[in-house]
């Protein structure tokens, strides 16, 4: 669907998708085809940063630590 605006998450002007969620004018990158939502609305039901919409985030580590040795 094309629609006319900026991306509601990085203010890009290739809008292309409207959340089904929120309503929020975002382009392909912060959108999820599989959810149909936006990353700011993928990271409030999965948690996580909506600036990545991949989802990889070492947010499960405290800070300063990258492994734990036993």
């Amino acid at each position: 669907m094309s629609v006319s605006g900026l991306c509601e998450v990085c203010q890009q002007p290739a809008v292309d998708h409207t959340c089904d969620r929120c309503g929020n004018l975002v382009c392909d990158r912060h959108f999820d085809a599989e959810l149909g939502v936006c990353s700011e609305c993928v990271a409030e039901i999965r948690g996580g940063d909506p600036s990545d919409p991949t989802g990889t985030s070492d947010d499960d580590m405290p800070d300063g630590v990258d492994t734990y040795e036993y």
